[in-house]
């Protein structure tokens, strides 16, 4: 915004703040919340959230940077505007084999950067290959470990050979323990097995045109899976101490370190892409639809290095390109002519508000000065005052958990019993009365989004159980008896991201623990790009209070994935190979009721080691002007950006809120 601009906001502001005593019985009586002319052609002007961590989208984790990274970059696929569903992006069609281990993309021959430069399959491989590169450290980097080796890679791994016969090491033949790659749980021997040539010639299910050409890479991605160990000594001594069988086996044998190079991904042609993955993943395709897998361009990134994204040397590959960007201010985006769609395309501009305050939200929207919010931006207040009547307030289920994480590597939460006491000592029904649009979720994958997955049992509110779990860890009186003089409260602290939903949640659940249990946990708000560094490395006292998490894909395994690794976004500490291991004989599992099965079993698994404390689950909660067309309260508030466009025609607006519940595509109800 402009300072012109700012003060006129500021003073709409003020005005609305001396009515807003006012404003409560006339929401009951209007059709619509505040003012609905639409602007001038074809601009929308969108709070997207916090400022964006980065414009980097292999660099970024939350949703303000997707908002923003799904119009300037795109992918293979694309989310589906109301049901969430990969369709048709950069890749036009797509082949997957029977047991969802291969994919194989077709890509657009129309489809270009926007400077003019063609996409290819080998712009892909770049992108995949510098996501994962170790001295990235991207936080979202294990998206992409389902690929074969792209762990291995990430983690800065090395094969193991034998100098003698040329041949690796295999991991088939040390006794599994979890099969992550790169974490020296299995080791291996020479490839002399029986099935060795079915394993080396496994095809595709789907032939002739539909098949990509066999390669000598592809020949080696379906080779026995290799040994990898870490490249470090120093982790690679304690993978040895861990696993005195693994010493035995890479004693006398040269280390070759895992390249880029070795990660499964091809560009078999300039228009075909084949990624072979490490075990069946049924949810890939919806996976390649985060940001992280979106298509950047090489020479402008390697040539710019941190700068890249910066406006004067971006270059993108979305329906919009970037145009200015002023931190905390605004970011703009502009059409993109080269887009291979872009006649579908009807924004010319989108105008992104990176705010945060939901009152100043709400009042923008209400003096017209935007078009829409982002998800659960409505104030409870507001909601309870009438505005959830409104035509252009959009509610419905979302694919989201809010939860908060725990430091398992620092007392007192490296004890699980104090863990789940805390978790117990919640009255979640209390605060879902209080959120207003949240509902109650004792579990971490939201129960009831995901038809055919059953929830695992819960924490239950139960404050003489979690009394009895505090005095058996050893906080308790002469009679054993929890006392709280004994708990060191000191070592504890609330840290959330900067909003005034966390600060509503985070002051409620600190006056549950001290209603029931006696103790007074400190609150310490930071900014949003703080509390993610400080999360990753496990910086905070006790308690990270901001955390939520949207699914990138409708599958258990959005969620529960997150804990498959020690780094990315699991920032509790806590990491179990047998977790893993239930994970990755879940998706193993060709049959969907039974890998739900097995997933429900892992996260009653994660439930009972307690990292986290889940809370609520979300409904979406957000405001659109009816003149916003193409905009739907889908599970993630991500929107494909060339589906929206400004309606100008009266008779042609929405009138009401679009059914999202139902399988079929949702319509709206008039």
């Amino acid at each position: 915004m402009t300072e012109t601009k700012t003060a006129r906001l500021l003073c709409l502001l003020l005005a609305a703040a001396l009515l807003a005593a006012g404003c409560a019985p006339q929401v009951r009586r209007n059709e619509f919340f505040g003012k609905i002319e639409p602007p001038e052609g074809q601009t929308l002007r969108y709070i997207t959230g916090s400022e964006p961590e980065s414009l980097d989208p292999q660099m970024s984790t939350g949703q303000p940077e997707a908002r923003l990274d799904i119009a300037l970059y795109e992918g293979l696929v694309e989310y589906h505007p109301k049901t969430m569903e990969p369709i048709p992006g950069i890749a036009e069609r797509w082949v997957i084999d029977e047991d969802a281990s291969e994919f194989v993309f077709f890509l657009r021959r129309n489809a270009r950067f926007s400077n003019g430069d063609p996409i290819t399959a080998r712009d892909f491989v770049y992108t995949l290959r510098r996501g994962l590169r170790p001295e990235l450290a991207s936080r979202v980097a294990f998206l992409a470990w389902d690929i074969k080796y792209a762990e291995a890679f990430s983690n800065d791994s090395a094969f193991v050979r034998d100098p003698q016969t040329g041949r690796f090491l295999l991991a088939s033949a040390a006794k599994p323990a979890g099969g992550a790659e790169g974490q020296a749980v299995a080791a291996g021997g020479p490839a002399e097995s029986p099935d060795f040539e079915a394993l080396h010639r496994k095809e595709l299910t789907l032939k002739g045109e539909d098949a990509a050409p066999d390669t000598d890479f592809h020949r080696r991605m379906h080779e026995p899976e290799r040994l990898v160990v870490p490249a470090g000594e120093k982790d690679r001594e304690k993978a040895l101490k861990a696993d005195p069988k693994l010493g035995e086996l890479i004693a006398g044998k040269e280390l070759v370190p895992v390249t880029a190079e070795d990660v499964g991904v091809e560009a078999v042609d300039d228009y075909t892409l084949r990624i072979t993955l490490r075990q069946p993943a049924p949810y890939f395709l919806g996976l390649v639809q985060h940001q992280f897998f979106r298509v950047i361009h090489e020479k402008t990134v390697e040539t710019h290095g941190v700068n890249w994204t910066k406006p004067a040397n971006i270059v993108c590959s979305g329906t919009h390109m970037l145009l200015e960007h002023k931190p905390y201010n605004q970011l703009v985006v502009t059409r993109n002519p080269h887009y291979w769609d872009a006649a579908s395309v009807r924004l010319d501009k989108i105008v992104f508000y990176p705010l945060e305050d939901q009152t100043t939200m709400m009042n923008l929207y209400k003096a017209g000065e935007v078009d829409a919010t982002y998800n659960h931006t409505v104030p409870a207040s507001w909601l309870k005052a009438g505005v959830r009547y409104v035509k252009d307030y959009m509610d419905a289920p979302e694919n989201g958990s809010q939860y908060w994480q725990l430091n398992t590597k620092q007392p007192p939460m490296d004890d699980k019993r104090v863990r789940r006491a805390f978790a117990m000592a919640i009255d979640r029904k209390a605060l879902e009365a209080f959120r207003a649009v949240s509902k109650a979720n004792n579990v971490f994958v939201p129960s009831g989004i995901l038809h055919g997955y059953r929830s695992p049992p819960g924490f239950e509110f139960d404050v003489e159980g979690s009394k009895r779990l505090l005095a058996e860890a050893g906080y308790k009186d002469a009679s054993g008896k929890f006392d709280p003089s004994k708990f060191p409260v000191n070592k504890l602290e609330i840290t959330y991201n900067t909003s005034e939903s966390n600060r509503q949640v985070a002051e409620f659940v600190q006056a549950q623990w001290k209603q029931n249990l006696g103790l007074t946990v400190s609150l310490r708000a930071v900014e949003w790009k703080t509390f993610l560094n400080m999360r990753s490395k496990l910086e905070y006292k006790g308690i990270a209070g901001g955390a939520g998490w949207v699914g990138d894909y409708m599958d258990p395994y959005t969620y529960l994935g997150l804990f498959a690794t020690e780094g990315g976004d699991n920032g509790t500490g806590w990491y179990d190979l047998k977790f893993v291991e239930m994970l990755n004989a879940a998706n193993r599992e060709p049959d969907q009721a039974k890998r739900y099965e097995m997933m429900s079993k892992a996260e009653a698994y994660l439930l009972e080691a307690a990292p986290i404390i889940p809370l609520l689950k979300p409904a979406t909660s957000w405001m659109k002007k009816p003149y916003v067309k193409g905009m739907y309260p889908n599970p993630a508030t991500l929107h494909a950006w060339k589906f929206v466009y400004i309606e100008h025609d009266r008779a042609k607006w929405d009138n009401g809120m679009p059914d999202m519940t139902t399988p079929e595509l949702a319509e709206v109800k008039e």
